[in-house]
C-alpha cells in the first residue's frame, strides 16, 4: 500500500498547473448518459474517483475513449444496463448522479445506495423525494433505489437542505422533463454552475444557476457538445495552504480565483500575500501565519472540502483559533492525527480549538478521507524530522498526485510502495 514520505522545514518556489475538478467533473461525466450523441471534455483530472466513475460508465454501456491525458470522448448510444451495482457505487458517493439521468432518458434505473468517505451520512432522501416530485414511482429494495417514470413532469422543489448532488441530480433529470421544473434551495456552488453550463451547451434550457432558484424548462431531447472541466478550486486552495505553512513563493496556473472568494480572504487574514488575475493565483508567505477563525458554510461561505487544510494552518498559527463544521458531522478525523504532530487542538462537538504551537514534529499518520489526507500532507511539510502519511489511496480519490506537484516547488516529499 503507497504512503508518503516527508521531510518538513523546505519553504516552496515554483510554478504548478491546477487541474479540472473532480467535484465538477463527476456529475458531467454522469450527463453522458442524457444523450446519445458524443460528449467530448477537456480538462478532466487524472483521478482514482474519475476512473471509477468511467467503469461505472462502461458497465451501463457508455463508450469512453481517451483524446490524451486530460480529454475523452463519451457516447452512450446504447445503454446495455440501467443499474448502478453495489461493487462499484460503494467506493463513490457521487455514483448516486446517474440515477436522475438514466430515469429521464430512459424511464427506469436501479442504483445502490452509495459508498464513499465516512465524514458524514449524506442521505439521498433528498435526491429520492425530488424525483418522486417529478412523477418517479421510487423504491428502495435490498440497498437498492428502484425507480420508474414513463417520462417526468415539471415540478417546484424545495429540498429540506442545500445539497450539491441534489441539486445536479435533479436538475440533469428535469432537463428531459415536461413543463419546467423550479429548485428552490438549490445549491449555488461553481460545480453546479459548470453542470448547467454543459447542460445548456447540449440543448436544455436553464435559467438561475448560480442562485438558490434554478428554472429548467424541460425539452425532448438532448445532443452532442464539447467542454472544458472548470479549474479545481479545492486543489487550487489546498497548495496555497501548503505554502502558508512551509512559507515561500508559488504561482499557480489554470487556477479559477472567482470561485474561491472565502478561501483566499481567510488566506490573506492568515497573512499570505495573494495576487491573482483571471486564470492564475501567486502567494508569498514569510513567517508563521496568523490564527484564522473557520465556520463552514454552503457556497459562497467557507467550503467544507478546505476545513481540514486550513486546520493544519492554524495548527503552527500565532494565537488561537475556533473551527466550526456545519455541514459533516464527522469531519475532524484528522484532528487526532494532527494531535500526533505535536498540535494542539480541543474538540466539543462541531467545534475545535486549535492552539498554534512554533514547531510541530514528525510522526507516521494514517489518512481517513480524502481532504483529512491532504491536511496531513500540509502539515507534515511544516514538521521538523519525517513524517509518514498511510493509506493515501484516499488522497488519489481527489488529487493528481499531489506529491509530485509538491516536489515541482521543492518539497521533501516521495511515495513509497509495498
Amino acid at each position: 500500500m503507497d504512503r508518503l514520505c516527508i521531510n518538513g522545514g523546505v519553504p516552496l518556489h515554483g510554478e504548478i498547473a491546477i487541474s479540472g475538478a473532480k467535484n465538477a467533473a463527476l456529475p458531467i461525466l454522469c450527463a453522458s448518459l442524457l444523450t446519445a450523441e458524443p460528449l467530448h471534455l477537456d480538462n478532466v483530472p487524472d483521478l482514482k474517483d474519475i476512473e471509477t466513475a468511467l467503469r461505472l460508465l462502461e458497465q451501463h454501456g457508455v463508450q469512453t475513449t481517451r483524446e490524451g491525458k486530460e480529454s475523452l470522448t463519451l457516447s452512450a448510444h446504447s445503454i446495455e444496463s440501467l443499474e448502478a451495482p453495489y461493487d462499484l457505487v460503494k467506493t463513490m458517493r457521487a455514483s448516486i448522479l446517474v440515477l436522475g439521468p438514466l430515469l429521464a432518458r430512459f424511464g427506469q434505473a436501479r442504483v445502490s445506495l452509495p459508498g464513499g468517505c465516512a465524514i458524514g451520512q449524506r442521505p439521498v432522501d433528498q435526491h429520492i423525494s425530488g424525483l418522486k416530485a417529478l412523477g418517479a414511482e421510487i423504491s428502495v429494495e435490498h440497498g437498492y433505489v428502484i425507480a420508474q417514470a414513463k417520462r417526468l413532469r415539471g415540478a417546484v422543489i424545495r429540498t429540506d437542505m442545500v445539497t450539491v448532488t441534489g441539486t445536479e441530480n435533479l436538475m440533469m433529470a428535469a432537463t428531459l422533463a415536461e413543463g419546467t421544473t423550479v429548485l428552490e434551495n438549490a445549491a449555488r456552488e461553481p460545480e453546479v454552475v459548470d453542470l448547467a453550463e454543459l447542460l445548456i451547451k447540449m440543448g436544455a434550457r436553464i435559467s438561475g444557476h448560480g442562485s438558490d432558484r434554478i428554472v429548467i424548462e424541460g425539452v425532448p431531447a438532448l445532443h452532442g457538445a464539447e467542454h472544458a472541466i472548470m479549474a479545481d478550486r479545492i486543489e487550487a486552495g489546498s497548495f496555497l495552504c501548503a505554502v502558508a505553512v512551509a512559507g515561500g513563493d508559488i504561482r499557480l496556473t489554470g487556477a479559477a480565483p472567482k470561485t474561491m472568494g472565502a478561501t483566499l480572504s481567510k488566506l490573506s487574514q492568515a497573512g499570505v500575500a495573494i495576487e491573482s488575475g483571471p486564470d492564475w493565483i501567486s502567494a508569498q508567505m514569510r513567517g508563521r501565519p496568523n490564527a484564522v477563525d473557520v465556520r463552514t458554510h454552503e457556497y459562497p461561505g467557507f467550503a467544507t472540502d478546505m476545513q481540514a487544510q486550513f486546520m493544519a494552518v492554524n495548527t503552527v498559527a500565532q494565537g488561537t483559533a475556533i473551527v466550526v463544521e456545519t455541514i459533516f458531522e464527522n469531519r475532524f478525523m484528522h484532528v487526532q492525527e494532527l494531535i500526533r504532530l505535536g498540535a494542539d487542538i480541543e474538540i466539543d462537538g462541531h467545534t475545535a480549538v486549535v492552539r498554534g504551537v512554533p514547531q510541530l514534529s514528525g510522526a507516521t499518520l494514517m489518512a481517513t478521507d480524502l481532504r483529512a489526507s491532504a491536511s496531513l500532507v500540509i502539515a507534515g511539510l511544516a514538521a521538523s524530522g519525517q513524517t509518514v502519511v498511510e493509506r493515501i489511496y484516499h488522497l488519489d480519490r481527489g488529487y493528481s498526485r499531489m506529491e509530485k506537484k509538491l516536489r515541482q516547488l521543492g518539497a521533501n516529499i516521495e511515495r513509497v510502495t509495498g
